[in-house]
């Protein structure tokens, strides 16, 4: 009988959940390791007195991936989480008083949009077919696989596929082919938030996050949304995997080519085939495996990417309900102008985008007295050498920008909690305090991302929002599915 082969995982965010589950039903004998004492990664929950928030992804989409993970193990997902769909799911709210809602019902949105424009309302079907093209690409061509090196692009309908992807027009070009009115632009272009970039540079490939959206629907998880990553926890240790919570690996110990074992910070030694480096790719890889192990990617490479943008966020615990949807968006007047201070300045827009999650809306039970707000603004990354635009004051600047949207929350404000940049880099160890990892803005950090196999370490494999195929829930999701079955098809 053959030995059990063993398999290590770094990080317990989702997308290392993802691939033990995968790796453990499928035969390897799983551990992983995680530095905090709950999975989970940025999808985690926060508690403030009788309220209860998710920091991490809020608009959960692609529901399939997630239950598909669970599927192929074996698994009934709705043992471990139910979704809820939001068909009515976003508020846009705009500097005029004017409103947009966002609906996944093609009526309805048709009949919001031809309120605010009815050339928009009349554009809105030929929409939805291009969106839904540029989702079956991605499906088909990108999403489900990996890449190991520069020979697996060289493939034909891969360069069919990548040329009819849209990658040489921009997201607010492509938006302006169907939309007139400047409001409805702005609301769609709120799609280059969730890949961390910004419309004017990000390719139009991401449009299909409108399918996801507005064909798909946006979903959300009873309980909140980290029930997912305590599904997959919960899944991981029915099926055998060792999770080692509070326990930070900090050497990968490598020799000829491969890495042999890692080591703990309190100088456990585990000896495994396969490892699987789930985490921020530009911080971990580093900090984890010598330069000279790694010559294909130098500790100069690193620098070399652009990081996604961060956020500011406000978790505000509230003795009030107020007029407010799921999830509502007040937009401000200068939104270009946001995006280019952000990326090409470094600092916070003036008058900046605020997104508001508030779950209580759907699930009164986390949040029995009040509203439970999860209040973002978007946020440059932190410069190379660690610094960050001043944001003591930002706070007391959204409370009274919102007030003056008719939304004085901080007259019932209970409890509330900041998270900066600077914190999530320290949290997370996220790349310049990145949310998404690498920015898509630049055409090969979009179509280009390292790849899910190291070049100089054979058994060395790559998941997480910095590498193939993005950053987002499912996505990262998805690498660690695609990372485990490259390792199955090696062994």
């Amino acid at each position: 009988m053959n030995k059990q082969k063993r398999a290590v995982v770094i990080g317990g965010g989702l997308a290392g959940l993802s691939a033990a589950i995968k790796l453990q039903s499928e035969g390897f004998q799983t551990t992983l390791f995680e530095k905090n004492d709950y999975s989970g990664g940025k999808l985690k929950e926060v508690v403030l007195g009788t309220h209860h928030f998710d920091f991490g992804p809020n608009t959960i989409t692609m529901p399939h991936v997630f239950r598909n993970v669970l599927i192929e193990a074996g698994e009934n997902p709705d043992d471990y989480f139910q979704f809820i769909k939001l068909t009515t799911h976003t508020k846009n709210e705009f500097p005029d008083g004017s409103h947009l809602f966002f609906s996944s019902d093609k009526e309805e949105m048709t009949e919001e949009l031809n309120r605010l424009d009815s050339y928009s309302a009349a554009k809105y079907n030929d929409y939805l077919n291009e969106v839904k093209k540029l989702y079956q690409l991605a499906e088909n061509h990108f999403l489900n696989r990996t890449f190991s090196s520069w020979k697996d692009y060289l493939s034909l309908p891969l360069a069919k596929a990548m040329s009819s992807s849209r990658p040489l027009e921009s997201l607010d070009r492509f938006h302006r082919r169907y939309f007139k009115d400047e409001r409805i632009i702005k609301a769609f272009n709120r799609y280059a938030t969730y890949i961390g970039s910004s419309p004017f540079n990000a390719p139009a490939t991401f449009a299909l996050i409108g399918h996801l959206e507005m064909g798909d629907g946006v979903y959300f998880t009873k309980g909140g949304n980290h029930q997912i990553a305590l599904g997959f926890e919960k899944a991981a240790q029915k099926l055998g995997v060792d999770i080692c919570k509070g326990e930070e690996v900090v050497k990968c110990i490598a020799k000829d080519g491969k890495i042999k074992a890692v080591e703990t910070a309190e100088g456990k030694v585990l000896e495994a085939e396969a490892f699987v480096l789930n985490g921020d790719l530009l911080t971990q890889y580093p900090r984890l495996v010598e330069e000279k192990e790694r010559p294909s990617l130098p500790d100069g490479k690193f620098n070399q990417y652009e990081p996604s943008i961060s956020a500011f966020v406000i978790l505000a615990a509230l003795s009030e309900r107020y007029n407010v949807h799921h999830h509502h968006v007040y937009f401000g007047d200068r939104t270009r102008e946001e995006f280019e201070t952000i990326f090409q300045d470094g600092q916070y827009g003036i008058d900046p985008t605020i997104y508001i999650c508030t779950s209580s809306k759907t699930d009164p039970s986390l949040s029995p007295v009040g509203d439970n707000m999860f209040i973002l603004v978007n946020a440059p990354p932190l410069a190379n050498k660690g610094s960050a635009p001043e944001s003591s004051m930002l706070e007391e600047k959204i409370y009274k920008l919102l007030s003056n949207r008719g939304l004085p929350i901080k007259d019932s404000l209970i409890q509330s909690e900041t998270v900066s940049p600077r914190d999530i880099a320290k949290r997370f160890y996220a790349y310049r305090g990145a949310l998404y990892g690498i920015a898509s803005n630049r055409k090969k950090d979009t179509f280009l991302r390292p790849y899910n196999r190291s070049q100089d370490l054979s058994n060395l494999f790559f998941a997480g929002g910095s590498t193939h195929p993005g950053g987002g829930s499912p996505m990262v999701v998805l690498s660690g599915r695609n990372a485990a079955r490259l390792i199955i098809e090696e062994f």
